[in-house]
């Protein structure tokens, strides 16, 4: 079966599927943007993006949609070059939707089976949208806004002949007459790379090592913002250093902007809610990683006594399942996106995302008690093991998956 992925950031969400495919004897090819700089075994061929920013003036409500739908004219010319001029054509196209990259694909091959990857649905009520009030307050413009963002996700759908979704949280997020499309199944973890080690150390920023065993509470995300509660975070911190004067503070993370808005006041999230409690803690025991190699993740997460982890109703992280597998205690927002993986007391401990002061409790309790939650921290690794582990469960069903679509096996339900 011939299978063309699609993804700006390609491998991005299929890093384990496309090699799962030629493994599996199917014919595999990538379609990617020229700047994607990424590394992968899959025969890739890639687009040329050169389309100006559009006017918000004159886009107003369009501009999301303009931006996306200018990508998908790229890309949907390269695709008729690949048909055109080398006579390719696809069984099935795999594509996130996220940037419009498919929007137009079923005109260059309408007798492919188009899958899209459905991570989120924009929507002004539910969801992240008016959930911060202290930095997005749902007001009727930002409504209208959040729906018109929705524009190109709704219509790739509309032309899909299925979707993917990581979560049921995250199906959840698409309107009701969508979702019989969409199939639930988690990217993967691969359990065997993120296991417990009682070997794992990790050198800190200033050259200290901590090991598994030490007072270590640890904070990861892509970039340090409010979308993943970084100002919850740091404003728990006093009341955790000075309950726990030996704990270090490792916080792992890029000081630009992934999701939401950059600060209105200019420089960065980092800096604001670090200026924001800097002398009521012990900084030289708060040690900023930046954006760290992959096994020093792993061995932070191996070697963490506490990890806090955040977010607002929005995309849930990969790293929280992973710190998950790899043993740690979680302490988690009780927020949708974490309540479907972690049960309070049973798996992880929940606090209200807002509850600064409940947040400092949680934190000092895990660090002062570490033998009191290693029944949580094995339920948790359980739950990744039996229930989202990459070889043994996920990337099987996903593969499954395409190939049933691709031979018409699959059909939308109910759900």
């Amino acid at each position: 079966m011939k299978t063309l992925f699609i993804h700006q950031n390609f491998p991005g969400q299929f890093l384990h599927l496309a090699p799962e495919m030629v493994r599996r004897g199917h014919d595999v090819m990538a379609l990617t943007d020229d700047a994607n700089q990424r590394q992968t075994s899959i025969r890739t061929v890639r687009y040329r993006h050169t389309a100006d920013k559009p006017d918000p003036a004159a886009c107003r409500l369009g501009r999301t949609f303009t931006e996306n739908s200018d990508r998908g004219v790229t890309v949907a010319r390269a695709a008729a070059t690949l048909r055109q001029k080398h006579g390719y054509v696809p069984d099935v196209i795999f594509g996130h939707s996220g940037w419009g990259e498919t929007l137009f694909l079923k005109e260059i091959w309408p007798e492919a089976k188009l899958i899209i990857y459905a991570e989120f649905f924009y929507r002004a009520r539910g969801a992240d949208v008016g959930f911060d009030q202290e930095f997005s307050p749902l007001t009727f413009d930002q409504a209208l806004i959040t729906n018109s963002r929705a524009a190109h996700l709704g219509l790739s759908m509309l032309h899909a002949d299925a979707a993917l979704a990581p979560t049921r949280w995250q199906a959840s997020t698409f309107p009701d007459r969508l979702r019989p499309m969409i199939e639930v199944i988690f990217d993967g973890v691969d359990t065997a790379v993120m296991s417990p080690d009682p070997g794992a150390q990790v050198t800190l920023s200033n050259g200290a090592t901590v090991k598994t065993g030490d007072e270590v509470l640890t904070f990861i995300n892509r970039n340090l913002e409010p979308y993943r509660g970084y100002h919850i975070f740091m404003r728990s911190l006093p009341e955790v250093m000075k309950a726990r004067p030996n704990a270090q503070v490792v916080i792992v993370g890029g000081d630009t902007v992934s999701y939401g808005a950059a600060p209105k006041q200019g420089g960065s999230w980092k800096e604001i809610f670090l200026n924001e409690v800097r002398d009521k803690v012990d900084l030289s025991r708060i040690h900023f990683m930046g954006r760290v190699p992959y096994p020093t993740f792993v061995a932070l997460m191996q070697l963490s006594r506490v990890h806090a982890y955040l977010t607002y109703p929005f995309v849930l992280s990969w790293s929280m399942l992973e710190a998950m597998a790899a043993g740690a205690h979680i302490v988690g927002s009780r927020t949708a996106p974490v309540q479907e993986l972690i049960q309070d007391g049973v798996n992880g401990r929940l606090v209200d995302f807002f509850d600064v002061p409940g947040w400092s409790r949680a934190l000092i309790e895990g660090l002062e008690n570490p033998d009191r939650y290693d029944g949580l921290r094995k339920a948790a690794r359980a739950t990744i093991v039996n229930g989202y582990d990459l070889q043994r469960r996920c990337l099987p069903r996903i593969a499954d998956f395409v190939e049933a679509v691709g031979a018409n096996r699959w059909k939308p339900r109910d759900r």
